[in-house]
């Protein structure tokens, strides 16, 4: 077992360099890979708690013409700012309170700032290139140098505490669709709707809820959007009561079981709510529309212990953590009862599909990381191509390779669903850098590899964009 524990690591060098090139790039592969995810950890002795908290940096693959060149920035953000020129942790994040003492938490019960620590994903906002997390707040960036431009607003116009940094385009005319929620006596998940250069948005649904539950994600279908309400919940008065980190607010509650709600895309509201066995998701794989029914994938946990696992300590100490599973939820629109079923038993996270042509329908391909250890003893050391129709998964591994994300780029001509490639950053351990793998999306061989001079901490997610002719 190699040791990947340097991918935990703190990163604050930025270069910008050509990356040799090992294999053979796809003629028609041209553009830009852009990739976000923590790097900072701790500065002049403040140290952030989860691995969620770290502080954001991008990182681009400018790809054509054979050749890779890599630019990597640390997002410029009031956060970073507060920690590196203050010495302190000016802002509240994910699992890291600022407000360490009483005395400071009594002063701030009612005025915690949320950070712009955007260390998510990255999207546009207002037809703008932007990274972002789950607080309504988006940084802005220059998408060839990175560098960063300004904080703007990522609500589209509608009061709430919280978003998700998945927000989906519908797949019939492309709106782009997400939530806020706004927490109360009764908290209200707000689902909007906004065209993709506009700055504002349309709220489209509603579900209210007095135990709203910590939601990373959520998936569409073509007539339907689909919100699991996972029963890690929280009372809104802990955040006032309490003084924890926000996600310490939140408590495990399996007799209240899974959620799962149905709303019509076109704003008609709630269609469909059931309750399905307890379980706990970061991300929906997809969904689609299947006759009288909606059929929702996730990568599931048994519980929320993933929460905890990933904690900074704990994960450079080297501790297992929790796999999850494909797992498909078939919910009747009608009465009736949720049906589970696993996929596959081979464990995965971190999903990507054929985005364009099959968000929010019928699919037959699924690409994620997982585990060849289902115990978690060896972290995340393998890049899975899942058959959702069939349960067949093919799976690349390297020695010493801890993959990332894997972004699927469907050739320019793809004639099937499978006919592209696949992008993944992984950590070369026994190298002690990172390394850009391209695999093929049919046969999940490896094509290439591009050589980046450091260790890229590991990241969440990314995104391709076509260089324009």
């Amino acid at each position: 077992m190699t040791d990947y524990r340097a991918g935990f690591d703190t990163l604050d060098a930025e270069v910008a360099a050509a990356l040799p090139v090992r294999g053979r790039l796809p003629d028609w592969l041209a553009g830009t890979l852009v990739r976000n995810g923590p790097a900072v950890f701790e500065h002049g002795g403040r140290s952030l708690r989860h691995w969620f908290d770290g502080q954001a940096m991008l990182h681009r693959f400018a790809i054509g013409d054979g050749g890779v060149r890599y630019t990597n920035r640390l997002l410029d953000t009031p956060s970073l700012r507060s920690l590196r020129e203050r010495g302190r942790i000016g802002y509240t994040e994910f699992a890291t309170d600022p407000c360490g003492s009483l005395f400071g938490r009594f002063f701030s019960r009612f005025h915690r700032r949320p950070s712009a620590n955007a260390c998510v994903n990255v999207t546009t906002v207002g037809g703008e290139p932007a990274a972002v997390s789950e607080v309504p707040l988006a940084v802005t960036f220059d998408p060839r140098t990175l560098d960063t431009l300004g904080v703007t607003d990522y609500s589209a116009g509608i009061d709430g505490t919280l978003t998700t940094a998945h927000p989906h385009a519908l797949p019939d005319g492309g709106d782009l669709v997400n939530y806020v929620l706004r927490f109360g006596r009764h908290s209200e998940y707000q689902f909007y709707r906004r065209p993709p250069s506009a700055a504002a948005g349309e709220v489209i649904g509603r579900y209210r809820t007095e135990k709203p539950g910590y939601v990373h994600s959520f998936a569409v279908t073509r007539r339907h959007i689909v919100l699991a309400v996972f029963p890690l919940v929280v009372n809104p008065l802990s955040f006032l009561l309490r003084g924890r980190p926000f996600i310490e607010n939140y408590a495990w509650r399996p007799e209240e079981g899974l959620r799962v709600v149905v709303l019509d895309a076109a704003g008609g509201g709630v269609v469909a709510e059931h309750t399905a066995p307890a379980a706990f998701a970061f991300h929906h794989i997809n969904a689609y529309d299947d006759g009288d029914t909606v059929v929702m994938d996730l990568c599931a946990f048994d519980d929320a212990a993933i929460v905890s696992a990933l904690y900074v300590d704990a994960l450079r100490a080297g501790r297992p953590v929790p796999v999850s599973w494909a797992t498909r939820y078939t919910v009747p629109l009608g009465a009736g009862e949720v049906t589970v079923r696993r996929l596959s038993d081979e464990p995965f996270e971190l999903p990507r599909i054929h985005y364009g042509a099959h968000n929010g329908r019928p699919y037959r391909y699924a690409y994620g990381v997982g585990a060849a250890d289902p115990t978690g003893a060896n972290f995340l050391d393998q890049l899975v191509k899942l058959d959702v129709t069939t349960g067949r998964t093919t799976v690349w591994r390297a020695e010493g390779g801890y993959p990332g994300e894997p972004v699927f780029v469907p050739a320019p001509t793809a004639a099937a669903e499978d006919d592209g490639v696949v992008l993944s950053v992984v950590l070369d351990a026994r190298r002690g850098a990172s390394t850009l793998v391209v695999l093929d999306g049919a046969t999940f061989t490896e094509l290439a590899r591009a050589d980046v001079p450091h260790v890229i901490p590991f990241g969440f997610h990314g995104q391709f964009a076509r260089q324009e002719h």
